[in-house]
């Protein structure tokens, strides 16, 4: 099987992709996978990791604003369905897949131009512009969400399938969550709350938790991911109120979590953005969540994301605009006073869970192909 996949931008694009493109080689070793995206965004970093061929066209996101960055954009991105053709032609896939975001109107255009069948996967609830152009287009859409369904009428077939994700619910006991606690160096008896913003940080989030750290209030431990562009900048502010970044009781800061598996089983709380990739991953383990949407988000996405959790009592929504130490705390407080209601949210999480994700996915491929 000789296969395209078409992946930039954020890791909510891109990881999808790499997940798919693993599943195929898992079942056939003799498969042939490239990737198709941009020499801009993160996958010029987690392609070439994974063990991919990335090939790179000049494609980029358009806004619906008339500015003269816009029409070069439009102009560039335009221009790019031919180098995309190019790289098809020579690569002669026997289909191309499109995990979502701008990367995919020029390569899906140009695989449809050339008869190669083509498969869109849509991880947000909201799905984006590419996909809905297209959708009537590809022999197949998959979703991440059973919102997004509705959300795309025009489709000409539409499965729900999920969203691959490397993490997932490692069922620890309690002697074992604990033990993580005291590697990280809390207490035991303290609830802890996973508090991260994406992988870059969220700095509404990051104000947010310097006003709690200053104002010294709080009866539960957090673990706080503030980015590895924000950091150093948090650190600095910290020192201005004589506070040192690795002192401070109950609180850990990092740039990064890089062991997130074991983390989130860990915590009692997420607080974070609502990415798609973030709510799949809170559902597998079926943590309670406070998200905070990113609130520039393509068709406000984010929002949507996060709606799909709320509707069914298993995470509670502060908007950007809301979002202070008081109202953050305030959720907190709520959801750690009773253990019966972490519980519950968890089950409801859970509830939106998708088992055999790449499995379902990769059948779906398949099928196309006969």
């Amino acid at each position: 099987m000789k296969v395209i996949i078409a992946a930039a931008g954020t890791g909510g694009h891109i990881n999808p992709g790499i997940a798919i493109a693993n599943k195929i080689r898992e079942k056939d070793n003799s498969s042939e996978i490239i990737f198709i995206g941009t020499n801009r965004g993160l996958e010029k970093d987690l392609v070439p990791r994974a063990g991919y061929k990335l090939k790179t066209i000049d494609a980029h996101g358009i806004t619906r604003k008339i500015t003269l960055e816009n029409v070069k954009n439009v102009a560039k991105t335009l221009k790019s369905v031919g180098k995309a053709k190019q790289i098809i032609k020579e690569f002669k896939p026997d289909i191309v897949i499109g995990t979502g975001g701008y990367i995919c109107g020029p390569v899906i255009y140009a695989a449809h131009r050339l008869k190669i069948p083509t498969m869109l996967h849509e991880s947000n609830a909201f799905p984006g512009i590419a996909v809905k152009m297209f959708a009537k287009k590809v022999n197949a859409v998959l979703v991440g969400f059973e919102d997004a369904i509705k959300r795309i009428p025009k489709a000409k077939k539409i499965i729900l399938t999920g969203t691959p994700t490397k993490i997932q619910d490692l069922n620890l006991s309690e002697v074992q969550k604990n033990a993580i606690k005291e590697a990280l160096g809390f207490k035991t008896e303290l609830s802890l709350v996973l508090v991260v913003g994406g992988s870059q940080g969220a700095k509404s989030i990051n104000d947010t938790l310097i006003d709690i750290i200053k104002n010294k209030k709080i009866n539960y431990q957090i673990i706080w991911a503030a980015g590895p562009k924000q950091y150093d900048g948090i650190k600095a502010e910290l020192e201005k109120n004589n506070i040192n970044i690795d002192k401070i009781e109950n609180i850990k800061v990092v740039p990064y979590i890089y062991n997130m598996e074991e983390i989130i089983n860990s915590v009692d709380i997420v607080v974070a953005r609502s990415g798609a990739m973030t709510i799949t991953e809170i559902a597998r383990v079926g943590k309670p969540a406070i998200f905070i949407p990113f609130p520039f988000a393509t068709e406000n996405h984010q929002e949507y994301n996060a709606r799909v959790l709320e509707k069914i009592g298993a995470a509670r929504i502060i908007l950007n605009k809301d979002l202070n130490s008081e109202s953050l705390q305030k959720e907190i407080n709520d959801i750690l006073q009773s253990k019966d209601k972490q519980a519950e949210m968890g089950r409801k999480a859970k509830e939106i869970a998708i088992d055999n994700v790449e499995e379902r996915i990769y059948n779906e491929i398949v099928k196309i192909l006969q």
